[in-house]
């Protein structure tokens, strides 16, 4: 039996796998001042959520309902929000990684963080956007400053940030190299890919020369192995925000540079994004939609690491 003081979410007790996930009816939130509360009605899903799932992350010990992309309604707004009224349609990113939550019915959102939903796009293909695309907004352009005719290599080109960063680098003018398998290189050329890698067959260390900058999804190994392929002066970011310090060590002994980034929350990245999504230029790739009762399926799909694109929670 449901009330308006409670909604419906997608909660743990325990770390594990997604079997850990459950839908649970909690105290709906009421909006702070200088907060909204969104009613949602799409949410992505990303590699983020099911390692925190897992391991707790930056989160610590359950209970907590996951989720930071939110795509949705204004339902409420709290003291001092001049930008919206109930009834508008709104994206964006939760404050990462503790401002989580956008997997339920309604979550509060400070005002700062959403921006007007561009009205040619549905609140799925909204929904998939926003940590992705800031991500990638913040390393390639606020961080890189990539420009036209510079040579980006972009790792796993055809997964969540991949794609979307794939995107936002041809926005830009640039000469855009992916990795990906093989059987996803047909996606890749479809986004504006110039040069696709299997990264199976191929070393991209030894393919890949004169790079201005190298966008590391993937961290470890291959964070120290991209240093090699940039230009003198060039740039490795990786999304990953730890690991070893061979990583600036290695930089500095090929006189280049290397930095490691977390994703914000961020209005002025929001408005650019939307701006592209308005221009045709950023579109997300949906592998799946999932309603929110089937949160655990969508995270079972998204620990194959296999997904090509996006996974979306739709929260009727």
């Amino acid at each position: 039996m449901s009330d308006v003081n409670t909604m419906r979410a997608i909660s743990q007790d325990v770390l594990g796998g997604p079997e850990v996930l459950k839908e649970v009816r909690i105290e709906r939130p009421a909006p702070r001042p200088n907060e909204v509360l969104v009613r949602v009605r799409a949410a992505g899903l990303n590699p983020t959520d099911w390692k925190h799932r897992a391991s707790g992350g930056f989160l610590g010990e359950p209970p907590f309902v996951l989720g930071w992309d939110v795509s949705g309604v204004v339902a409420e707004t709290g003291v001092g929000v001049a930008r919206f009224a109930p009834g508008d349609e709104v994206f964006g990113m939760l404050p990462y990684p503790f401002g989580h939550g956008s997997h339920a019915e309604y979550v509060t959102v400070p005002a700062r963080a959403l921006v007007p939903k561009p009205a040619g796009v549905d609140h799925v293909q909204a929904g998939a956007l926003p940590l992705v695309s800031l991500t990638a907004w913040q390393a390639l352009v606020e961080t890189a400053d990539v420009r036209p005719g510079q040579r980006v290599l972009i790792h796993a080109a055809a997964g969540g940030v991949g794609h979307v960063a794939a995107q936002i680098a041809k926005s830009r003018g640039a000469y855009v190299i992916g990795t990906a398998s093989a059987g996803k290189h047909d996606f890749l050329r479809e986004i504006g890919v110039d040069e696709a890698i299997d990264y199976r067959t191929t070393d991209f260390s030894e393919a890949v020369r004169d790079v201005d900058v190298v966008l590391d999804t993937v961290g470890g190994e291959t964070s120290v192995r991209s240093l090699s392929v940039l230009r003198p002066g060039g740039l490795v970011v990786s999304i990953l925000p730890v690991g070893s310090d061979e990583f600036y060590e290695e930089a500095e002994r090929l006189g280049v540079r290397a930095l490691r980034m977390l994703v914000d929350a961020d209005r002025a990245g929001m408005n650019a994004i939307a701006g592209l999504v308005a221009e045709n230029k950023l579109r997300a790739s949906v592998a799946a939609t999932f309603p929110l009762g089937e949160a655990a399926k969508a995270h079972a799909l998204g620990d194959t690491g296999r997904t090509t694109g996006k996974l979306v929670l739709v929260v009727d």
